[in-house]
């Protein structure tokens, strides 16, 4: 019995049987939810491809309640028992569903190997993500805010911004600008700047990657715009597991603004990046399952998000605790995890960068 009647077996498994697009693997591709034998990218491509697609996915229904091997029906009654390697067809007995196996075997174990993908992609979706380091300078944990930090493009160090302004304010009557940490003297032009990002990409250095690469992005500090090249930055910075680069490459495959735009792509990072531990990335995966109604996957996101100390997150949790999508100890855990990481993240001297933020922005 051929299960892929549309389109052959390895294509299907992660393209569009419509337009032939293909998710690379990330699961963004939904099924047909009448037969489960196609996949499409979106509902757009369902209705386009559906006078190829009806006649086997009609049959497939015909056969729902028959054993694949001699075609009788239970009439619907449940006796008939499905594969349990792949879900697709049914059987009377063991006698007949070794008689099948022969036709069957192919299209099986493609989908149970599909299905053990999937599994494991949301096995490292759904673990959370180790804590960003600590700042070299206080010891305490740095902030999930990326605006909260800065990049040290002399040293290759992220420093928290409360330590950077303490010792600016400190010095500011007494020294030139320097790094806090290295004690190099801060850079002066844009060739400078250029110079030794150059030099720390050289090293592998993922956060002076990204940067060039929004640099060539936007054409700035002296270089040529060069979309292409800053592709090819973001790219090489998410492969060492930046979560701003695959930000940046989520924007990029989400607006098409410097390539060409590609949704599923642009999920695929979103996934990457929260599994980088961005809590925004993550947040907004809870928000799209939650909308989708799947709120045990909307809950999980929104679990790992509160954990790292996201506060929308945890306003989320609390929600779903209400609504009895998440069990008391969860929420309880999820509390407890969540205060920890912001008492990790504290300290007076972030305290009044914030401040002095709020006054800037305020006058």
């Amino acid at each position: 019995m051929s299960t892929i009647t549309t389109k052959n077996a390895d294509e299907s498994k992660h393209h569009c049987a419509a337009c032939g697009d293909s998710d690379d693997g990330c699961g963004s591709l939904k099924a047909c939810t009448a037969c489960n034998l196609v996949k499409y990218c979106n509902r757009s491509c369902q209705v386009a491809h559906w006078p190829a697609h009806k006649k086997a996915c009609k049959k497939r229904l015909a056969k729902h309640h028959c054993c694949a091997a001699c075609g009788n029906s239970d009439d619907g009654g449940g006796s008939l028992k499905a594969c349990t390697g792949c879900n697709l067809v049914e059987y009377c007995n063991r006698t007949c569903q070794a008689a099948h196996w022969p036709a069957h075997k192919k299209a099986c174990k493609e989908r149970a190997a599909e299905l053990f993908d999937k599994k494991l992609f949301d096995e490292k979706l759904f673990k959370q993500p180790p804590p960003n380091g600590d700042c070299p300078i206080c010891y305490l944990r740095l902030p999930i805010d990326i605006r909260q930090g800065k990049y040290q493009s002399c040293c290759g160090k992220m420093l928290c911004c409360g330590c950077v302004h303490a010792h600016t304010v400190a010095t500011s009557d007494t020294e030139k600008v320097k790094c806090v940490f290295c004690r190099n003297e801060a850079i002066s032009s844009d060739e400078e700047d250029i110079e030794r990002l150059k030099k720390r990409l050289e090293a592998n250095d993922a956060w002076a990657i990204v940067r060039l690469g929004s640099y060539y992005e936007y054409g700035v500090t002296g270089l040529q715009q060069d979309h292409a090249k800053a592709l090819e930055l973001y790219h090489k910075s998410a492969k060492l597991g930046n979560h701003l680069a695959h930000l940046s490459l989520r924007i990029c495959y989400q607006t098409g603004g410097i390539g060409e735009k590609d949704t599923r792509k642009a999920i695929y990072h979103r996934q990457l990046g929260a599994m980088a531990g961005d809590v925004d990335a993550r947040y907004d995966l809870g928000c799209d399952e939650g909308n989708a109604g799947n709120m045990d996957r909307a809950c999980k996101h929104m679990m790992i998000s509160a954990n790292s100390g996201c506060d929308l997150s945890m306003k989320a949790v609390q929600g779903g605790h209400k609504s009895g999508f998440v069990t008391k100890d969860d929420y309880a855990k999820t509390i407890r995890a969540h205060g920890n990481s912001i008492d990790k993240m504290k300290s007076d001297d972030r305290d009044r960068y914030a401040a002095t933020c709020r006054a800037s922005l305020g006058s």
